[in-house]
């Protein structure tokens, strides 16, 4: 962990003229990821966490992989369970999941290399994973009350507009959206291409009418006046003539979710969130809803579906007995054909069909609360 005043951890590892410590087998490990095409953030997250691993190893006099065994392991993993952050908090089962994550990476790559006789993390048990939703989920007015917050008189403001529609529309990544480049919009097909998204996967997903003619005004009206030669043809420029960078994002989109003053908190993942509760609740298929996220598996979406809570909301209003007043109206009509206890076998069927969807999408809204907040980090 970072120390008082210390914004992260040393940015070596170990020492680097010992061939079997820490420093020169971390920096092999680090090279063989490369080489296998690992994406650059996936490296340096690695090494952003093992550096905490060396650093505490080092202060119990531990200086090569090979000195490391299970018990020590398990004795760094309760250190994680009772650490205590600057304001009194403890560290998230997920925040301690991702720290022994690259922990157990690195010494399964060491014993495969026969840098170490065996691998003591192969037997540790990770953290149960908590099954979280989303905090906050924007609703539709809430969400245009943020977009309208831009000033959209200025050709700064109609760069904001531009890129919370973007958000709102697409629910794209943050690092998705700062590498879009002009060419990857199609006005005509109403559609952007995003090249190596997560897991350097490339695809095409639709975007609305709405959000690319504020696009369109934005390259037309105010890019001009931020764009500076050699132009590279990144879509979103900032006020200093080039890309964004992913913190200055995320504090414009910051403020304006601020600014409208809802009582809710986020950025760019905030609209990530909303963008898939409320299709969700429109009734869109929850495989349409995964191929715009860019989850690779399905379950990686399902989180969503426990946040789009309208239509159990709409069952549970006629259905309860504890309610103001009774709903009126005829009973819903029969084709004639009734199962054993008398209800309409086509109406089993909707409800059949309405309980499978309901479950892929409570599994999609968990796997997306369980994703990482962009934001955060």
């Amino acid at each position: 962990m970072p120390r008082k005043g210390q914004k992260g951890p040393p940015k070596t590892i170990g020492d680097p003229t010992d061939p079997h410590g820490f420093g020169v087998l971390s920096s092999l490990f680090f090279e063989w990821m490369r080489v296998r095409n690992y994406s650059e953030r996936t490296v340096e997250n690695r090494q952003n966490y093992l550096r905490y691993f060396v650093l505490w190893c080092g202060e119990r006099g531990i200086v090569r992989p090979a000195e490391v065994s299970k018990a020590i392991l398990e004795r760094y993993q309760r250190w994680l369970y009772h650490y205590r952050k600057e304001n009194g908090q403890p560290l998230t089962f997920g925040s301690q999941f991702t720290h022994l994550v690259p922990v157990r990476a690195f010494f399964k790559w060491c014993a495969r290399q026969n840098h170490t006789l065996y691998n003591p993390a192969s037997e540790l048990d990770m953290p149960k994973m908590e099954k979280r939703l989303p905090k906050h989920v924007l609703t539709a007015s809430e969400a245009d009350r943020v977009l309208n917050q831009a000033n959209v008189a200025d050709p700064l403001g109609v760069r904001d507009r531009a890129i919370l529609e973007t958000f709102y529309s697409t629910g794209m990544r943050r690092m998705e959206l700062l590498s879009l480049k002009l060419y990857d919009l199609d006005i005509e097909r109403g559609t952007v291409m995003i090249r190596l998204g997560k897991g350097k996967k490339d695809r095409m997903i639709p975007i609305g009418s709405r959000a690319l003619a504020w696009i369109d005004k934005y390259v037309i009206e105010a890019r001009p006046t931020l764009v500076r030669e050699p132009d590279d043809g990144t879509l979103f420029l900032s006020n200093l003539n080039e890309a964004f960078t992913p913190n200055r994002l995320t504090q414009m989109v910051r403020e304006y979710v601020d600014a409208a003053s809802l009582g809710k908190r986020g950025a760019c993942h905030l609209f990530r969130h909303t963008m898939a509760t409320l299709m969700l609740e429109n009734g869109a298929d929850i495989r349409f809803i995964q191929q715009m996220l860019g989850h690779a598996e399905l379950s990686t979406t399902q989180i969503y579906t426990q946040v789009s809570i309208r239509k159990l909301k709409e069952i549970h209003s006629l259905t309860h007995p504890a309610r103001l007043e009774k709903p009126t109206g005829e009973a819903p009509p029969t084709n004639g054909t009734a199962t054993a206890n008398g209800e309409p076998k086509n109406q089993l069927l909707l409800g059949f069909a309405e309980q499978s969807r309901q479950q892929q999408a409570d599994a999609l809204l968990s796997t997306l609360a369980a994703e990482p907040d962009n934001d955060s980090q």
